[in-house]
């Protein structure tokens, strides 16, 4: 893989046998390419033998020791019986393999659908979950995952938009709107104490497989240091009357295993925003990676700019409305 190569490109089916068989597996030639961007994530057929799931790292984005953090903390998490999918170990106890300058990780295929977040028992189950969960993300921190913070989520974001992506007609709107909104982002997490922790980082529907009446947490590549309400207000939705309801229900699961600091409501928005920039940087540092075009056709429009600054806007005033209140 040279530099001005696409970062996938090598990825052949035959590569990725390849790569899986490295491991001391025989595949039988079937390879189907699942949902994802940041990484690729294939199902490989094995020969007498279930498929697997092969996860190839997007390169240069983590180090070693940040893979391995990853790797760690699932394994934590299964040892505690939390319903995780964790990557498999070779003979040698690894689970972070390289092949042909890739590094990836292999898992067992797990079957499961989208959670249904309408039904309020889904989200006490989920509650029950993410306290688990942080529990144990409270016992030890990240050595080498990086913090969620308002510098590489926030100010770097803007700065790249800023600076290469943003049309001239929506520069001076959107640096006007993006300094005033990452002020109000850092006089809110000033003014609330909260403890970062092993978190999941991404918890959303996507992330999350149901079945046999209970949720599976996939996909930890986002876990990362931050206040314990990261991992919850992504399950919220709707009107504001309909998030209390399901903040409460959540809550309720939450704190039979956990304490939840309600001062950490005051975080939802400016974590919320946070997202909003870091996600808009995100599509423009891969927009060189061909997928991201083809799937992502509705960025770096005329269209996508003007509602983007209306979303600032409104994040804006958000910031300025009561947070959500804990039963």
């Amino acid at each position: 893989m040279t530099e001005n190569q696409p970062p996938f490109q090598s990825l052949t089916p035959s590569f990725i046998m390849d790569a899986v068989e490295s491991q001391g597996y025989v595949c039988d030639c079937r390879t189907l390419a699942l949902n994802s961007y940041e990484n690729r994530v294939y199902q490989v057929g094995i020969e007498e033998g279930q498929p697997l799931i092969a996860k190839f790292y997007r390169p240069g984005r983590w180090t070693d020791a940040q893979i391995g953090e990853e790797h760690q903390f699932c394994f934590e998490l299964r040892e505690h019986e939390l319903p995780v999918v964790a990557p498999l170990c070779n003979e040698a106890g690894e689970s972070l393999f390289h092949y042909g300058g890739f590094r990836f990780a292999l898992y067992a295929r797990q079957g499961g659908h989208a959670p249904e977040f309408d039904d309020l028992d889904n989200l006490l189950i989920m509650g029950r979950l993410l306290g688990r969960l942080h529990r144990i993300g409270a016992i030890r921190p990240f050595v080498h995952r990086p913090h969620l913070d308002g510098q590489s989520f926030g100010r770097d974001s803007v700065a790249l938009i800023s600076e290469h992506f943003i049309p001239a007609e929506y520069k001076a709107n959107y640096d006007a709107l993006t300094t005033d909104l990452l002020q109000a982002v850092d006089e809110v997490t000033a003014a609330v104490i909260a403890r970062a922790i092993r978190v999941h980082g991404d918890c959303h529907a996507g992330n999350i497989l149901w079945r046999q009446d209970a949720p599976h947490l996939v996909d930890l590549d986002d876990a990362r240091m931050a206040p314990a309400v990261q991992d919850i207000w992504m399950m919220l939705s709707g009107d504001r009357s309909r998030q209390q309801v399901q903040l409460a229900e959540i809550l309720d699961g939450y704190q039979e295993f956990y304490d939840f600091h309600p001062a950490e409501l005051r975080l939802i928005e400016a974590l919320r925003s946070l997202r909003i920039l870091h996600f808009t940087a995100w599509l423009a540092r891969r927009w060189d990676d061909p997928t991201f075009p083809r799937h992502f056709s509705w960025f770096n429009t005329p269209r996508y700019w003007g509602e983007h600054i209306l979303q600032l806007r409104e994040q804006i005033a958000a910031l300025a409305e009561p947070p959500l209140q804990a039963p």
